[in-house]
Order: C-alpha cells, then sequence, then structure tokens
C-alpha cells in the first residue's frame, strides 16, 4: 500500500511539473525560435538589444523586434508574423536559416550594418509583404528565388553594395508595388519581364550600373507612378517614344544616363508633374506641345538641344525650376516664361538659361522678386540696350537655399514649461502657450515630385495628420533640408491633442499607434509627395519608457487563455490515463500479494520428510543477493545459483523467471514428484520457496562441474527434466 502511494504521489509531482512546464515553456513553433537563436548567432551586437533572445518563449517573452500573430495556429503553436530591427547597429550576415520562418510577413533590417550577400532561402517565405534591407552593406548578386515572393508589396534594397543583373524572375512578383533598388551596383539591363509587374507604383533603379536599351516595354505598365533610373549608363539608347504615353506617371527622371537621340512628345502625361532628363546627349529641338500644367520641375540642362525655347513652357502655372542651361538653344528669351507663374505667395520659379545662344529678348525684363533669371553665358548678357540686363548676368546667378525651417518665436512664459529639453510650446496650437512634450520624427520624401517645398507645406501636413488621424495645429515641421537625389529631409514634431484634460503627453498606446503607422507604410497614397521612409522616431524625457522593439501586449488574454486551457486539458488527460495505469498495477500488485498468500498457506499445508520450505530471505542471503558471481547456469526455465545454506549446506538454487512462473497446483504436484525421485545419478532435492513471487527449487550441489554437465546424457534426467534445468 506504501508503495502505491509513493507511485501516485510520484505521478501527482510529475503531472504538475508538465503544468508548470506547459505554462512557462514553448509557445511559439519550435523551428522558428531555433531560426532565432540562429539568426542572432550570425548578427554582432555591440548594443545588446537582442539580449533577451536567450530567456522565454519568443512570442510571449516579448523578444526585442519579434511580434507574433495574436492566435494559435492550426497545428497549435503561435508563429512569428514581423521582425522588425531597423536602426539597431547590427553588423553580421543574414541567417539562411531565417526561411523557417514560414509565416513571416514583414522582415525589417533597415539602417544596420549588415554584410554578405542576401540568402536565396528567403525566397521560400511566400508570406512575406514587406521586405526591407535598405541602408546596409550587403553585397554579391540578387537571388532569383525571391522571384517566388508573389504577396510581395514592398521590397527595399536601397543604399547597400549589391552586384550583378536583376533576376528576370522578379517579373513573378505580381503583387509588388514598390521596388527600391537604388543606390547600389547593379548591372545589366533592365529585364523586359518588368513589364508584368501590373501592380507597380514606384520602380526606383537609379545610382547604379545598368546599361543597354530603355525597355519601351515599360511605358505599358498601367499603374506606374514614379520611374527613377538616374546616374546609370544606358550609352547608345534612345529614349522610347512610348515613354509618353505613361498613363499615370506623375515623375519621369532619366538623369546623368548616356542617352541619345530627340525628346519623345510628353504631351500624353496628363498627371505629369516632374521631368528630369538633364546630364545626357539628346539633341534636336524641344518639342513645342503643351506639357500638364500639372508640371513643377523641368530639368533639360547638359545636353544638346537646339533651337528656340517653345512657347509652350510659358504655360504652366504650377512651375517651380525650368533649367535649360549648358545646351545650344538659340533665338529670344520669353518674358511670358514668368509672367503666368501662380503669384502664391509661397511660389517660387527658377529660371536657369545660362550657357546657350540665347541673344535677344521677347518682351520686358521685369521678372518679379520670386522669380530667379540666370542668363550667364549667352550672348544677351553683351546687350546693354536691354534695361538691368546685368543683374540676371551673374556668374552663378541666385541658388536656392537647400536648408529651411518653419520654426518661428512666440511671447509666452518661460516658467509655463516644466523641463525645456522635453517641453516646449505648441506654435500652432489653439490654445495659446500650450506647452507639451513633442515626439520627434526624421524623415525623408525619397522622390518629391516638386522642387521648393514652401508651396506645398500646408498640403503635405493635411496628408500627414489626416493619415495619422490627427488634427492639423497637432504637427510642426521643425526643419527640412534637401539631399542628394533629390529627396528631401525633415524633422517634425507631432503635439498631443488639446482637449479637457489639457495632457501635456502622448499616451503610450497612441505613440505605439503614430509609430506603426509610420514604420508600417500606412499612410494613404500620394503620387505627388512620393514614397517615404523613417529616419527616426526619437524617445526621451517622458517617453524613455516606451519600448517599440517588443509586442506591445504581448499576446492577447485570450490566446493565453486558450493556451493554459489547452495545457490543463492535456495534463488532466495524461493525469487520468497514468491514474488507471497506476491502480490497474496497483490491483495487479495486490493481486499477487493475494497469490502469494495464498500460495504460502497452501505450502505450509504441504508436509514431506526431507524436504525443506525456505524463505525468499534465507535464499538470497545463502547467494549473496543473487549475485552474478554465484550464477553456475541458466536455461529456458531460469537461472542456476551457487548459494551457502544457512547450516552450512552448498546447494543449487534453480529461480524460475517471471514468464516461467506456473501455477500453485502445478508447482506442488512437481515438488511432491521430485521428492519421490531417488538414485546415485541423480541430485536430491533439498527444498523449495514458494514467496515474493518467486518459485525456486534448491538442489545438491554437485561440485566439479554445472548441474547441467553432470545430468546430461541420463535418461532419467531428460524424463525428470521437467523443467529444462
Amino acid at each position: 500500500m506504501v508503495s502505491f502511494h509513493r507511485a501516485y504521489g510520484y505521478l501527482l509531482v510529475a503531472a504538475f511539473c508538465c503544468l508548470a512546464l506547459l505554462a512557462d515553456g514553448q509557445r511559439t513553433d519550435p523551428s522558428e525560435v531555433y531560426c532565432l537563436r540562429t539568426v542572432k548567432r550570425s548578427l554582432i551586437d555591440p548594443m545588446k538589444n537582442l539580449r533577451n533572445w536567450k530567456k522565454g518563449d519568443p512570442c510571449t517573452a516579448n523578444w526585442t523586434g519579434v511580434f507574433c500573430f495574436d492566435e494559435i495556429g492550426t497545428d497549435g503553436y503561435l508563429h512569428i508574423r514581423q521582425l522588425r530591427l531597423m536602426n539597431m547597429n547590427l553588423s553580421g550576415i543574414l541567417a539562411p536559416e531565417l526561411r523557417k520562418l514560414s509565416h513571416l510577413e514583414i522582415l525589417n533590417f533597415m539602417w544596420n550594418s549588415l554584410t554578405g550577400s542576401i540568402p536565396k532561402e528567403l525566397g521560400e517565405i511566400s508570406s512575406m509583404k514587406l521586405l526591407l534591407l535598405n541602408g546596409n552593406q550587403l553585397s554579391g548578386s540578387l537571388p532569383s528565388e525571391l522571384g517566388y515572393l508573389s504577396n510581395l508589396n514592398r521590397f527595399q534594397i536601397d543604399e547597400n553594395n549589391i552586384t550583378g543583373p536583376i533576376p528576370k524572375s522578379f517579373s513573378h512578383l505580381i503583387n509588388v508595388k514598390h521596388l527600391h533598388f537604388n543606390n547600389n551596383s547593379l548591372s545589366g539591363e533592365i529585364p523586359v519581364e518588368l513589364a508584368n509587374l501590373t501592380n507597380i507604383l514606384h520602380l526606383l533603379l537609379d545610382s547604379n550600373n545598368l546599361s543597354g536599351i530603355l525597355p519601351p516595354q515599360l511605358s505599358a505598365l498601367p499603374n506606374l507612378r514614379i520611374l527613377q533610373l538616374d546616374n546609370n549608363n544606358f550609352r547608345g539608347s534612345l529614349i522610347p517614344a512610348t515613354y509618353g504615353n505613361f498613363s499615370k506617371l506623375v515623375k519621369l527622371s532619366l538623369r546623368n544616363c548616356s542617352l541619345e537621340g530627340a525628346l519623345p512628345d510628353f504631351s500624353g502625361m496628363p498627371n505629369l508633374t516632374y521631368l528630369d532628363l538633364s546630364r545626357n546627349e539628346l539633341t534636336g529641338p524641344i518639342p513645342p506641345s503643351k506639357l500638364s500644367r500639372a508640371i513643377t520641375t523641368i530639368d533639360l540642362s547638359d545636353n544638346k538641344l537646339n533651337l528656340s525655347i517653345p512657347e509652350s513652357l510659358s504655360e504652366l502655372p504650377l512651375l517651380q525650376k525650368l533649367s535649360l542651361k549648358n545646351n545650344l538653344l538659340s533665338g529670344s528669351v520669353l518674358d511670358s516664361l514668368w509672367q503666368k507663374i501662380s503669384f502664391h505667395t509661397n511660389s517660387r520659379l527658377k529660371l536657369d538659361l545660362r550657357n546657350n545662344s540665347l541673344s535677344s529678348l521677347q518682351g520686358v525684363l521685369n521678372p518679379p522678386a520670386n522669380v530667379t533669371l540666370m542668363l550667364d553665358g549667352n550672348p544677351i548678357c553683351k546687350n546693354r540696350s536691354i534695361s538691368n540686363i546685368a543683374l540676371f548676368c551673374g556668374s552663378d546667378g541666385e541658388d536656392w537655399i537647400s536648408t529651411n525651417s518653419t520654426n518661428s518665436s512666440v511671447d509666452c512664459p518661460a516658467q509655463a514649461c516644466p523641463t525645456s529639453d522635453f517641453y516646449e510650446y505648441n506654435l500652432a496650437s489653439p490654445l495659446r502657450c500650450f506647452c507639451a512634450a513633442p515626439l520627434r520624427i526624421g524623415y525623408r520624401l525619397k522622390s518629391p515630385s516638386f522642387s521648393y517645398f514652401p508651396p506645398y507645406i500646408i498640403q503635405f501636413e493635411d496628408y500627414v495628420t489626416s493619415s495619422l488621424d490627427m488634427a492639423l495645429y497637432q504637427l510642426w515641421i521643425d526643419s527640412y533640408q534637401w539631399e542628394e537625389g533629390p529627396r528631401l529631409r525633415m524633422y517634425m514634431k507631432l503635439f498631443p491633442r488639446v482637449n479637457e484634460s489639457y495632457s501635456r503627453t502622448f499616451n503610450e498606446s497612441e505613440v505605439h499607434r503614430l509609430r506603426g503607422m509610420f514604420s508600417s507604410w500606412k499612410f494613404r497614397g500620394s503620387d505627388f509627395f512620393g514614397p517615404y521612409e523613417l529616419l527616426n522616431f526619437t524617445l526621451f524625457g517622458p517617453y524613455s519608457y516606451v519600448d517599440f522593439n517588443t509586442q506591445r501586449d504581448g499576446i492577447s488574454r485570450g490566446v493565453l487563455a486558450a493556451i493554459t486551457v489547452g495545457a490543463v486539458v492535456t495534463v488532466v488527460a495524461f493525469l487520468a490515463i497514468a491514474t488507471t495505469w497506476v491502480i490497474r498495477r496497483h490491483r495487479r500488485h495486490q493481486h499477487e500479494i493475494s497469490k502469494r498468500r495464498s500460495s504460502h498457506h497452501s505450502s505450509k499445508v504441504l508436509k514431506i520428510d526431507g524436504i525443506r520450505e525456505f524463505s525468499f530471505r534465507e535464499l538470497a542471503r545463502a547467494t549473496d543477493n543473487f549475485s552474478d558471481s554465484t550464477l553456475i547456469g541458466s536455461g529456458g526455465y531460469g537461472k542456476v545459483y551457487r548459494g551457502t545454506l544457512s547450516d552450512k549446506t552448498i546447494a543449487a538454487i534453480k529461480r524460475a523467471d517471471e514468464e516461467s512462473l506456473q501455477g500453485e497446483k502445478e508447482f506442488l504436484n512437481e515438488i511432491e514428484l521430485l521428492s519421490r525421485l531417488h538414485h546415485r545419478n541423480l541430485v536430491s532435492l533439498i527444498g523449495y520457496c514458494d514467496e515474493e513471487g518467486e518459485q525456486m527449487l534448491v538442489y545438491e550441489f554437485m561440485p566439479n562441474g554445472t548441474l547441467r554437465d553432470w545430468l546430461s546424457g541420463t535418461k532419467v534426467l531428460r524424463l525428470l527434466k521437467l523443467r529444462r534445468l
């Protein structure tokens, strides 16, 4: 009975241990956990951002940068949905084991220092929607296997050292909308197969080593908004005439591409706002047909264009920049170029006509203050009869300032803000002198469709705040700066909404929401402002406790409850099965004890002269607890041991195996039969043991050989060898 209680106690302890393991153990798919550990070993993490990747479960212990589905998969595991490791100062390589994240939708390693090549195994993650590897030091070629990512929406590898061709297999990226491959060292021709990407919006291939001809087939892309191929080498290629027929294209930039031939007619592009064909070898006249009235920028500088400036360029009310410098243009400068400009307060027009053969003026040279006219290097600058001509014939003329700020001063008491480093006045707030702690954001427009920002600041602020579901006054653009590309970098501040509570800070939930909107590209689309990227989302002061790199609320309570219930059910089922097993074992044990007691009682009745009844303890002591050192033989029935009885008699003790045990009646009949046999060639039976579930016979020991040696060969033994000694 004691052994039963002890076994059952062990069972309960095991059950509770199992329950504890299920409660605290692994809930994420084991293959994905293995993947993450392998990824960590392949990375160099000097800032120890991934230090918690050794503790607990990835999904439930909030590993840095690991975001999971908020539901259990059909296989009973949680799965990783996003791996967001942006701007963590990581180096090392991308592990091929990333393919084990078979449910991954977002892989974000932007703005680190990763080296090595892009693993071809990433092409196995068919669920991938965002592949973001820009701003690293990756090298090698693009794996053709990435063309298997049929669900991919955004593919960014810009600002790396990728070489080799663009795989033709990328034509299978049927859902991709953004291909940002700029600023690498890609070579070869642009595959004509990319014309199959009917959903693509932005194709950025600038600043590579691409060559060959421009594929005319790209003009058939029905949804393309931005085509940017600057700084490649398409020497000998013409601009296909079909490029004038892009139905939805907003920006066409082919600067510094070694293009030759004539300018196509772009009048068939109703949405065109930005056209840059500068620094090529284009020849012939500028087409006289009218361009889109929405156009802001025309840059045809540094070519070999000739003849006169067409009158149609005077009918562009939103024009901000017209650069025709360093060409072979002749004829007159048209005063109509600046007369029809939109005289909005913030409008500005830059007319760069330097270094041509313009010799006369058509009209009056009186451009308004917001027009910058540059005529140096033309014969007209030698015509002193034109009033004020010298003002526009300086060596370089006036250029635009690349930086600007929307800051202004406010007359509010300094003591109203608790800490000047973290809190400040929102100058746009409807509540005067409202002091709050803003969120500070670094943001960049990668390919804007304008050259001068001030006329569009209000429009941009409305675009951002409406996308974020915020009031217009909550956004303040602190400063902005044009960078090479051209790209527009800016620093913005987001202020809390003024409401009844007059809260000076955002709550944690709102901070996470805003960061998620920026980092997941959830803004409503804007062809005019083009693609954007989040550079930083600074947290300090009252926001320093917020951690963007962990799943904010973890797995939902419902999922955890389901996991816990499942664990409990599993343990209960295990406990029920194990309890049934223990009870059966206990009953069997009790039956054996009862059987032994019955056997012992029956054997007591058996009284045979000269035959002793031994206890199990006596025979165990005689054989040194049935030690192998006392073993002298074995057979189908059991084993034979040499033993020394309590009276110093040497005996051969035959111990039956468990499977050889016979019934009580049969065993007693055998003992009675053996007790009647007496012969000089037969060993004599000394006694027996029938307790503790054992059946043993004790024979006279015969020296100079085993019992088998002495008994073999005799007919009598063969007849008596009922139990195969």
